[in-house]
């Protein structure tokens, strides 16, 4: 038998494996690149320091308050701080009670 016809099908066999290893090689990188990419700009690194400069945001360290037992009729208060953390100025327009 002819030495070439008996490794023509390893040689093929060869190809075809390298062929799938350099498609994985090259749909990884590209996922790795598109990764990449959307947190390049999910992160703020393409120019948006201009608009997160002006933004308001609202920090309450205390979010919930239980208060003990009340006589009925009673009146009770509890203050609740908000903070501006953010540089634009927080309008507050609706509050909900629990």
């Amino acid at each position: 038998m002819d030495p070439v016809a008996e490794n023509a099908p390893k040689i093929i066999f060869i190809r075809i494996v390298y062929m799938k290893k350099k498609t994985i090689f090259l749909f990884t990188l590209v996922l790795f690149t598109l990764a990449c990419c959307i947190l390049f700009f999910q992160t703020g690194s393409f120019g948006t320091e201009k608009n997160t400069r002006n933004l308001q945001t609202a920090f309450v360290p205390e979010t919930r308050y239980k208060f003990g037992p009340v006589l009925e009729g009673t009146e009770i208060n509890h203050d609740f701080i908000v903070q501006n953390k953010g540089t634009a100025p927080l309008n507050i327009e609706k509050v909900r009670t629990g």
